[in-house]
């Protein structure tokens, strides 16, 4: 009898073991899907840019979504440049956030693109912003000029991101980037060829006057 019941206790730890080993599994399997998140979040800043970085032209555009002026470049310039150079493997396009402090709901603008480029909609919502310019920069109702570029679920995804802290240093990184170079307004607009970099008036850079420019680039 006390040989059976030492088998029975035997048996009984070995199971115990085993049980454990597939708790401490199923914890860690838990764990894993949190960990695969955290790093499957998006390079934002590989989001806002568009291109080849191999490139031989970079085109640095530091914008301003409630800005007048960044808008204009942004519908008349930016455009017709990512057909024409950026897709053909010609210019690498960068944007970077710039709010000023003079536009009451430009922060919240760019909170609203860099949210939207962690679910991949940063163009989408890049172009609505400037389309739609003067309607939310009036009333601060930005999400009413999404609801026809996100679904309803993806609208709940973005407005649960607005205050991440990926979403919050890619804009503080812009805007350190920014002021490290001096800027004070927007659109900033640098062109890098050839390791020099040549920044471009604001006022007056028309996509014509672009493509000039970078077609003479080019050549060299």
């Amino acid at each position: 009898m006390a040989r059976k019941s030492s088998r029975w206790i035997a048996g009984l730890a070995v199971a115990s073991a085993a049980m454990l080993m597939v708790v401490a599994g199923s914890l860690s399997a838990t764990k894993d899907p949190a960990a695969q998140t955290k790093a499957a979040h998006v390079d934002l800043a590989a989001e806002k840019s568009m291109g080849t970085k191999s490139a031989p032209i970079t085109l640095e555009v530091y914008s301003d979504f409630q800005c007048p002026s960044c808008r204009l470049f942004f519908l008349n310039a930016t455009t017709p440049l990512m057909n024409d150079y950026v897709a053909s493997g010609k210019v690498y396009f960068i944007h970077h956030d710039f709010p000023l402090p003079m536009h009451a709901h430009s922060h919240d603008a760019a909170k609203w693109a860099n949210a939207a480029a962690e679910i991949g909609k940063f163009r989408e919502v890049e172009a609505a912003l400037y389309q739609k310019q003067d309607a939310w920069g009036a009333t601060g109702k930005i999400d009413d000029a999404l609801d026809n570029v996100l679904t309803p679920t993806e609208m709940k995804r973005v407005r649960g991101l607005l205050d991440s802290p990926e979403v919050t240093a890619s804009i503080q990184h812009d805007e350190d980037l920014a002021k490290a170079k001096g800027l004070t307004g927007t659109p900033s607009i640098f062109i890098i060829h050839k390791g020099q970099t040549f920044p471009l008036p604001a006022a007056g850079t028309t996509y014509n006057l672009l493509k000039q420019y970078i077609d003479y680039l080019l050549a060299q």
